[in-house]
């Protein structure tokens, strides 16, 4: 087995796992089957005891566990270890994305930065925890989720291996949760959370030589557009501040309709993604864009869409809480305390972006973030994460894993 961190990485980013995020693409690049594969093999080969969870056709978190010299079901704490096995698409790439070329003191290609960096990380650090088994060390769980970049299900399906009887695989929740995603090596205690969804417009298809004997329904999704500008610059700062990860925000990401340009459009369809705040509920911020929007387009001349008819806000596809830092400050300080007796800053954070956090977060387990890299090189053109970085990550969680929260 190769306990180099860097060689290990560069094992990862050699085998696709590329999530779909929602596209109907077909490819051995797709889905994460390839990747779980050959953490079987290397939990095998490491000889603890690990959980293959199916979550559907060639999908599955996958789980291992270290006992510490007291076990779990006699009292001991849980520490486990996450980091997800999906990356995003590798469109638009100028290097070789399954190519992990070192180039400058960095590690090159898809993954290299989210997460795949921070997983060999933590698949050395549990190495070497396996082999030298410090007499300090509690049981340690390493977590491999799948779909985090689209949704996060493969970390709350996790929460069945200690609570459903047919899959319980622990006796008990995990006592804290160590999130890999890239931070510089600081705690990220905090992180916002997401709604996403689909606005349709209707209207009536015609001959685009004679408009006026149709409804464009493009038209009338710029009435929406305007709406949702106004609540942009308007409303949405006005929900709220966390003093780490600031004010909600709203975007409009993508826009289509219509079917040729001699016809006028029948329909038209916006996504909407709404970062809420971590005591946000996703759900009531969902809403309330909906009505204030809608009562926008009438005060400003127009009829209400909602009552005319003519718009529809499909639910949520998506609806994430963000992670809150009001339940987790003792393993944060455990783990900034490691962090900086490896002479590193170690300050807590608060961050813009979702993580796999509040899957375990929202049923009660203390969750923070940490990992290699910086996430300005997250899901680049041009993916990496330096070497000093790797190397420093994976000391840190190996004494966090030796000591857990007791020191």
């Amino acid at each position: 087995m190769n306990l180099d961190v860097v060689q290990t990485l560069q094992d990862l980013v050699r085998i696709p796992s590329v999530n779909p995020m929602g596209r109907d693409v077909q490819g051995e690049e797709y889905l994460e089957h390839q990747m779980t594969d050959y953490l079987q093999q290397w939990f095998q080969a490491l000889g603890v005891p690990y959980y293959r969870q199916q979550l559907e056709p060639k999908r599955a978190n996958i789980v291992a566990r270290l006992d510490g010299d007291l076990a779990p079901e006699e009292g001991g704490s849980i520490i486990m270890f996450e980091a997800h096995q999906d990356t995003v698409p590798v469109d638009g790439m100028i290097i070789d994305p399954w190519d992990p070329v070192i180039r400058d003191g960095r590690v090159l290609g898809r993954g290299a930065c989210d997460i795949k960096g921070g997983m060999a990380c933590m698949l050395i650090a549990f190495a070497r925890l396996a082999a030298e088994r410090p007499p300090t060390m509690p049981t340690v769980v390493m977590a491999c989720s799948v779909n985090e970049e689209f949704g996060f299900t493969g970390a709350e399906d996790m929460n069945r291996l200690w609570t459903d009887g047919d899959e319980r695989w622990l006796p008990k929740p995990p006592d804290a949760v160590v999130v890999a995603e890239p931070t510089l090596l600081d705690v990220v205690v905090a992180h916002k959370g997401v709604a996403r969804w689909r606005c349709h417009t209707r209207g009536l298809a015609g001959h685009s030589a004679q408009p006026e004997k149709g409804e464009n329904a493009i038209y009338r999704m710029a009435q929406i557009l305007s709406g949702i500008s106004q609540y942009a610059s308007q409303t949405v700062a006005t929900l709220g501040d966390h003093p780490l990860v600031g004010r909600p925000t709203v975007s409009v990401g993508r826009i289509s309709g219509g079917i040729s340009i001699n016809t006028v459009p029948d329909h038209c369809t916006i996504e909407i993604d709404r970062r809420v705040l971590p005591e946000e509920d996703p759900s009531e911020a969902w809403q309330h864009l909906v009505d204030v929007v809608a009562q926008t387009v009438e005060q400003t001349g127009g009829e209400n869409p909602a009552t005319a008819g003519w718009v529809e806000h499909e639910e949520p596809f998506l609806a994430k809480p963000g992670l809150s830092d009001q339940d987790n400050g003792p393993l944060a300080a455990a783990l900034q305390q490691t962090i900086q007796q490896a002479g590193h800053a170690g300050n807590l954070v608060g961050v813009p972006y979702g993580t796999d956090a509040p899957a375990f977060a929202g049923h009660g387990i203390p969750a923070v973030v940490f990992g290699p890299g910086c996430i300005d090189q997250a899901h680049t053109v041009d993916e990496w994460v330096a070497i000093e970085q790797l190397e420093a990550a994976t000391e840190i969680y190996y004494q966090f894993g030796k000591l857990g929260l007791t020191d």
